[in-house]
This record gives C-alpha cells, sequence and structure tokens, in this order.
C-alpha cells in the first residue's frame, strides 16, 4: 500500500539544503547541509536526538585553496571518525570550485574538531559514501574527461583505505582507486551514478541516477570488486537513484529525486514506489525533492534537497524552511 509522509522536522534557518544522513553510535541522527541554496551560508553538520531536538554540531572544515566545503554523502569510520563527501564541483557556474571535490576525515573531541585529514583531492564530482571494514567506498556522478560511447556520461566508483592520506585525483582512468565505472544511456538526464548502500548480501548496490538503474557490485573477502553487473529496473516504480538505504528486513530504500518519491527494492530485485508527492513546499511533510533515506529506529527520515528545477524533475522551486520528513518502515 502506498505510504503517506509526515513531517518529520523543519529545519533552523542556518539550513537551506539538506542532504546526507547517518546514526551515530548514540543514536543520534546526523544530517549533513551543503546549502547549494544560499552559498553565503556555510555548508555544516547538524546533530538531532531523540527527542528530535537539533543543533548545529560543526561548520564544514574549509577546503584550503577554494576557501569553500559543501558537504554531501556523510559516513563514520570504525573509530568514529566522521569522513564527509565535499562536493563542490556541483556548483556547476563556479568554474573556480571544479575539479575541487574532496573526502575529509573529521575526528571529533564532544563538539570540538580535532583533526581534519584529507583523504582525496581534486575530485570532479563526490556524491555517497559507504564504509566497509578498512575501506571507503564514494560514487562520482561526473567523469566527464572519461569519453563515453555515443558521447554518453561516465561515471565511477573509488574505493580507499580510510587511513589514506593525500591522494591526488585525476578524475581519468589513470586513478588506481577507481573500482567500477558506469554509463548513463537516458539522453535527458546525463547524471551518473548517486546512491550507494551495502546490501544483506555483503555486496555493493550503486545507484545510476539518470538511468534509474540499480547495480550490484560484488566484492570478495579483502573488499575488492570482483564483478559490476545491472540489478534491477523498472522505471514505471523508480525514476532516479539519489541516496539509498537498507532496512532491517533487506530492503533498499531509493529516494526518487527527480519523481519526488521513494522507491523499495526486496532482496530479489523486486521494485515498488511506496510514496509519492506532487510538486509542494514540503511544510506539511511532503516528499519535496527528497535526497537521502536513512533508517532511524522504525522510521524512515528523508532529507529534503528541494533545489534543483528542470524539465526532467517534479520540483518547480526552492521554499524555506527546508524540511526532513519521513515513512514507516513495514516488513
Amino acid at each position: 500500500m502506498m505510504q503517506t509522509s509526515k513531517l518529520f522536522m523543519k529545519l533552523p534557518e542556518y539550513v537551506c539544503t539538506p542532504d546526507g544522513l547517518e546514526p551515530d553510535e548514540n543514536g543520534d541522527l546526523i544530517l549533513a547541509c551543503p546549502n547549494f541554496a544560499d552559498l553565503s551560508m556555510p555548508s555544516c553538520i547538524c546533530r538531532i536526538d531523540k527527542d528530535r531536538n537539533i543543533r548545529k554540531w560543526f561548520d564544514v572544515p574549509l577546503n584550503p585553496v577554494t576557501k569553500e566545503a559543501r558537504a554531501m554523502g556523510i559516513a563514520f569510520g570504525p573509530d568514529r571518525d566522521l569522513y564527509i563527501v565535499d562536493n563542490q564541483g556541483w556548483l556547476e557556474d563556479r568554474e573556480d570550485l571544479q575539479f575541487q571535490g574532496r573526502i575529509i576525515r573529521v575526528r571529533m573531541n564532544g563538539d570540538e574538531i580535532v583533526k581534519v585529514t584529507t583523504v582525496a583531492d581534486g575530485m570532479e564530482h563526490p556524491n555517497g559514501i559507504r564504509i566497509k571494514g578498512e575501506y571507503m567506498y564514494v560514487t562520482q556522478s561526473c567523469l566527464k574527461k572519461v569519453p563515453g560511447p555515443d558521447g554518453k556520461l561516465v561515471s565511477c566508483v573509488y574505493r580507499f583505505r580510510l587511513d589514506d592520506e593525500n591522494i591526488h585525483i585525476t578524475n581519468t582512468l589513470e586513478d588506481q582507486n577507481i573500482v567500477a565505472t558506469f554509463v548513463t544511456k537516458n539522453p535527458k538526464c546525463q547524471y551518473g551514478v548517486d546512491g550507494i548502500v551495502f546490501g544483506r548480501d555483503g555486496n555493493l548496490y550503486i545507484g545510476n541516477f539518470g538511468d534509474g538503474e540499480i547495480y550490484k557490485l560484488t566484492l570478495n573477502e579483502k573488499g575488492d570488486v570482483v564483478s559490476n553487473e545491472p540489478w534491477t529496473r523498472d522505471p514505471s516504480q523508480l525514476k532516479s537513484t539519489d541516496g539509498m538505504t537498507l532496512d532491517p528486513y533487506g530492503n533498499i530504500y531509493i529516494a526518487d529525486f527527480s519523481a519526488n518519491a521513494i522507491g523499495r527494492v526486496d532482496p530479489e530485485g523486486n521494485v515498488k514506489r511506496i510514496a509519492v508527492s506532487p510538486d509542494t513546499d514540503g511544510l506539511h511533510g511532503e516528499l519535496d525533492q527528497p535526497g537521502e533515506p536513512c533508517v532511524w529506529g522504525d522510521k524512515l527520515i528523508i532529507s529534503c534537497f528541494d533545489l534543483v528545477t528542470d524539465d526532467d524533475k517534479v520540483n518547480t522551486a526552492h521554499e524555506m524552511p527546508a524540511t526532513l520528513c519521513m515513512l514507516e518502515i513495514e516488513p
């Protein structure tokens, strides 16, 4: 049965574009805010407790070259350091920010930043991140230096060790950290891999945004990618694949950014749309361009990106305040 999303929270005035979500070891929900809609706002990381109290945890450390930072995907390492995808290249009209994306590792002591490490820099368009064992896997939604068949967009997944430092990315196939590449075939939406999640089977599932298709990357016990195959696609149920998360039953939830919807894929690969909203301001809990879903207790919490407006998107305008909405998790 189709669900109706509900309002989880209206966000404070220092958040205009929410994105990545990740629970911490204490059960708080951590929110990454790139704040693309108003670049006068610093990108920040927020903390939400079980009583839905929200506060700014810290502003994202700036790139020393550009004096900018725009956090998207986030993930905690086994030592509880927070790994942040800083995607400055998302702002395509800012030439000074192109190929300046980073993966940074932030060590906190309470509310104080005690160490910032650059894992990788020079990235064109890093987006989502997941950690397993001693590795992190990062989607890069555009790899425009690499020619694709028939001029189609190439994108990729990078793998870094958690303790890597200062890896300089060329955004070409010479990058040894690339473990998989993809081609987006849809001419109406040339945007590549985005959502990323580990499945219950231990393999890595990747969403090719423009094609609305999910791929399965089979990993061996060392964390190496041994195969990269299309897994599931159903355009009637899933148009695009932004953030992805796994529930306790082995289902993968996908933010259908373009369609203002949430899709669910069961372990057998069956795709089903479970919620959808028309163009909206999201202030009553509607899906307002969902960017990232996250399992938190018995709820699915969803960030509403609410910014991109083109012919391929249901969304037509950005509104404030920014919002998070929620759905029930069902077996």
